[in-house]
């Protein structure tokens, strides 16, 4: 297994690549954004370990320019800021996992197994359900052809929604992934914020594709699924 360390603190670098050799990977390693690009678009990985935080751009840029040229190895950005937006800026970006520094390393080879089982796989730039298109790297969204305007927790809402179409989610499922589990706001937001979405995407298209599901949470109906409950 081949892993591209990108790391500009040669002692971190130091000891991830110690700790990866031991654990069977060869490791590369460089230290800048633009060194990064050009690795991991002219060599084949395994997987890449990406730090935020680097000289020329940063690890946001260098993953989205891997995915614009068609580069699909697993990529594990790494980061010492808390921020939810920063991370949910790298995910967008591509990113498949991340992991706050400090860390274990028994806890970063774990995921890197997992990354690696998992395994390369192109995944497309925008999501499709229906009319509904989404852009996670341009922050849009569209009913047919016209443009729908979201705020950032709309946007993040719809998003959840489309990449799990016809399936229902609760309002813990989507409090955790759209406002983080350590939200502390009013209890019913996620209800509030179905409503604002609704009145966004479905309403003046005369859709009800929002479904409530009695007891159990929401859904956006797939184009396939059947009758859908009154919202």
């Amino acid at each position: 297994m081949r892993v591209l360390v990108v790391e500009d603190v040669l002692r971190t670098a130091g000891l991830l690549r110690r700790g990866l050799e031991e654990e069977g990977y060869a490791v590369d390693v460089v230290g800048t954004g633009p060194d990064a690009v050009w690795a991991g678009t002219e060599q084949s990985y395994d997987v890449i370990v990406l730090d935020v935080m680097l000289p020329g751009c940063d690890g946001f840029e260098v993953c989205a320019r891997l995915r614009a040229a068609d580069r699909w190895a697993p990529v594990l950005m790494l980061t010492a800021r808390q921020e939810v937006d920063d991370r949910v800026r790298g995910l967008d970006a591509g990113a498949d996992d991340y992991l706050m520094k400090p860390f274990s390393f028994a806890e970063l080879a774990a995921r890197l197994r997992a990354l690696v089982r998992r395994g390369p796989g192109a995944r497309p730039p925008a999501l499709a359900v229906g009319d509904l298109r989404l852009d996670p790297a341009t922050r849009e969204a569209w009913r047919g052809e016209v443009p729908v305007s979201l705020s950032g927790k709309e946007f993040a809402l719809l998003e959840l929604f489309m990449r799990h179409p016809g399936q229902v989610l609760s309002r813990t499922r989507i409090l955790e992934h759209v406002w983080d589990f350590a939200f502390d706001g009013v209890s019913n937001v996620v209800d509030q914020y179905v409503g604002y979405l609704r009145r966004k995407v479905d309403r003046p298209f005369g859709r009800a594709d929002l479904e409530t599901v009695r007891g159990a949470g929401y859904r956006l109906r797939a184009p396939d699924s059947g009758e859908r409950e009154p919202g």
